[in-house]
């Protein structure tokens, strides 16, 4: 496992010793996988790898999602000795009937999966885990596995993580330069601002750092066009890219602002991870990420250049914007990375590669599936349950004690050739956008739907369009360029914030300051912020606040141990509430007196939050699990044990507010 920030080198570490063993020891055809999480990103990488690959003749391809079918085929005639690919890719290859995989990936020696930390905190790593087993399982002899990571707070768990099934029989390290957790604030100039709004941030970036690059992180893409507009408005060369944009419209806006100079791109974390977008003079965070750890990889944009420090501005927007910035910087300012822990009980994956592996073998024995994956986790307890419920439920067929794709599957999975069977992600129905012959991107339909007075008006690329037709039947959307302003809504909730990140808040208001510039705006605000939520914090412990009639326990420790005390103390804590960051309302005149015993009598490591049946939609293949482990697992997800049971053991201020 290789550790460096942005920038420090790691493609570059990997491949060469790898290009050198393939040289020295004669490996042929495909010998080494490159795996990213994002297209983008191989799209970038390709050019630099072929070019280090033809120094000791050999060649580096790309095949994911938008490869040619005349590009694929040429791949599988005569196949690069290093393929630069996802997941999905790798899955789609495994259960094509046009693949030979035994042959395909038989000279296999090595495998680079980069921006590991990315792969590892969703189901996406799972699935990598179990498709490299069964790519061991095919070559017939161990691969080696290099990771490549940004820093990290648990390198060592996330190294035992990637060995997958031989974690502990086979010799690893963390190869992890300059890089020390928890050693103080890390090298950086780093302001804080409070602007108050959107458009002031377009008026601040305006004015700032003219005739420099700048790279502009927002958190969501409703606010990447808003402050996009805004720029153009002011006569600032802008560019945009969000997940929602088309691939082209994405290049095009990148290609444009590497090869230009003064100009702004505003993005949100899809410019985060280590796609090159050229030399970059600034970067300003609008509001603040989710974590330190994303954080790092935007201040890492900056400061490659000798002599130029890594920088970061933020502007902050409103109230809460500025507490979780404070909160943020604080953690940071000690040096503080998150842990990157893979999500527990990923039973749905199991499932997932149970079909796949009888599409890749298309029958395999009821006694011996089990034998590909060598104990990897993904498979628990419950893994038998699980294949005789899929018999049961047609999902499977069972012959001869051989299990084989079932009607079932066929039926909710066998379009495009299982292509939804090859990846583990779930994505909201949306329109393609289409101007003339060219496709812009997409948007929710709810844009599309919801009632208006007057031309329906979009925004995308920055620019509004006026729909001009929608196609519900092929769910396209067509637009020419419109004048007027509009609001975009886009679908998809804000993450709970983690035990850390809340509890750095409350440091904030209780008066400590992240070790960063503070602007004059931002000390006034910040003491604004600090007085408006003086009852709610206290230096004695965690404050129980009576407001008439209501009971307020405010924790501090994010919505996942909250909605964990919340199951955990029934009668005590309303269980109608929807759990918050930073509270959790309770029930009835004596909840506060009832709440010391209740806290002391619950083993919290076995308590799990309730799960709404809405929910199961989030969980792709949620339906080839029996319905109950399928709530299972969403609640063993949603539940903080480590941090409700030490919020459980903290004192409590009683303070009334009448």
């Amino acid at each position: 496992m290789l550790l460096a920030p942005t920038a420090g080198g790691k493609t570059e570490a990997a491949s060469f010793p790898i290009l050198t063993r393939a040289a020295n020891e004669g490996w042929r055809a495909l010998s080494v996988l490159y795996v990213c999480p994002l297209r983008a990103l191989l799209n970038n990488l390709e050019p630099r790898l072929n070019t280090y690959a033809e120094w000791v003749g050999r060649r580096a391809q790309l095949w994911h999602g938008d490869t040619t079918q005349g590009k694929r085929r040429a791949i599988l005639t005569n196949p690069p000795d290093v393929l630069l690919t996802t997941p999905e890719s790798l899955e789609a290859m495994l259960v094509s009937t046009k693949v030979n995989p035994r042959e395909h990936f038989a000279n296999l020696r090595a495998i680079v999966v980069d921006e590991v930390h990315a792969f590892a905190g969703d189901d996406r790593g799972w699935h990598l885990l179990a498709v490299l087993e069964r790519l061991e399982k095919l070559a017939g002899h161990p691969i080696q596995r290099i990771g490549l990571s940004a820093t990290v707070g648990n390198p060592d768990d996330l190294l035992h993580w990637l060995q997958g099934s031989g974690a502990g029989k086979r010799p690893s390290s963390v190869v992890a330069p300059d890089v020390v957790a928890g050693a103080g604030r890390p090298p950086g100039d780093v302001t804080l601002d409070h602007v108050g709004s959107i458009a002031n941030a377009a008026k601040v970036i305006s004015l700032l750092h003219t005739g420099e690059k700048r790279l502009v992180f927002c958190e969501s893409r409703r606010e990447v066009e808003e402050l996009a507009r805004s720029l153009r408005e002011r006569d600032v060369t802008t560019f945009v890219s969000h997940s929602s944009l088309s691939i082209d419209e994405r290049r095009r806006a990148e290609q444009a602002f590497a090869e230009a100079r003064d100009c702004v791109i505003v993005s949100t974390s899809t410019l985060e991870l280590g796609i090159d977008v050229g030399d970059l003079d600034r970067v300003i965070q609008v509001n603040a990420p989710r974590s330190v750890a994303s954080f790092l990889q935007r201040l890492g944009r900056t400061g490659r250049r000798p002599g130029s420090p890594r920088n970061a501005l933020f502007l902050t927007t409103t109230d809460d914007g500025l507490l979780q910035a404070a909160g943020l910087l604080l953690l940071w300012s000690r040096g503080y990375v998150e842990p990157v822990t893979a999500p527990p009980s990923p039973r749905h994956i199991a499932a997932q590669q149970v079909f796949a592996l009888c599409l890749q073998e298309h029958r395999i024995g009821n006694n011996v599936w089990h034998e590909w994956w060598d104990g990897l986790p993904i498979f628990d307890e419950h893994a038998d349950e699980i294949v005789d419920w899929l018999v049961e439920s047609g999902h499977l067929d069972s012959d001869g004690g051989m299990l084989s794709i079932g009607p079932e599957t066929e039926r909710r999975f066998g379009h495009r050739h299982f292509m939804e069977l090859v990846s583990v992600f779930t994505t909201s129905p949306e329109f393609t956008v289409v101007q003339g012959r060219q496709e812009l991107g997409k948007v929710d339909p709810i844009v599309l739907t919801r009632k208006i007075d007057g031309p329906r008006i979009i925004v995308l690329a920055a620019r509004s369009w006026e729909v001009t037709y929608i196609d519900w039947k092929r769910q396209r959307c067509y637009v020419e360029p419109a004048d007027a302003a509009a609001k975009m809504r886009w679908m998809g909730d804000a993450a709970p914030l983690t035990f850390a990140l809340a509890r750095a808040e409350r440091d904030v208001l209780l008066g400590e300051n992240p070790d960063v510039t503070l602007s004059t705006r931002a000390q006034s605000k910040l003491e604004g912020v600090r007085g408006d939520h003086h009852v709610e914090v206290s230096p004695r412990g965690l404050v129980l606040m009576r407001d008439g009639t209501d009971v307020w326990w405010w924790t501090w420790a994010g919505a996942r141990v909250n909605a964990t005390l919340i199951a955990g103390l029934p009668g005590i804590a309303d269980d109608a509430q929807r759990p918050d960051n930073y509270r959790v309302r309770l029930r009835g005149d004596d909840a506060a007196e009832k709440l010391t015993g209740a806290l002391h009598e619950v083993d919290w490591s076995k308590v799990l939050p309730a799960v709404s049946p809405a929910a199961l939609t989030g969980l792709k293949f949620a339906e080839a699990l029996p319905r109950d482990l399928a709530f299972a697992t969403i609640a063993e997800r949603l539940a903080d044990h480590e941090g409700s049971a030490r919020v459980a053991q903290e004192s409590r201020v009683s303070v009334s507010l009448g």
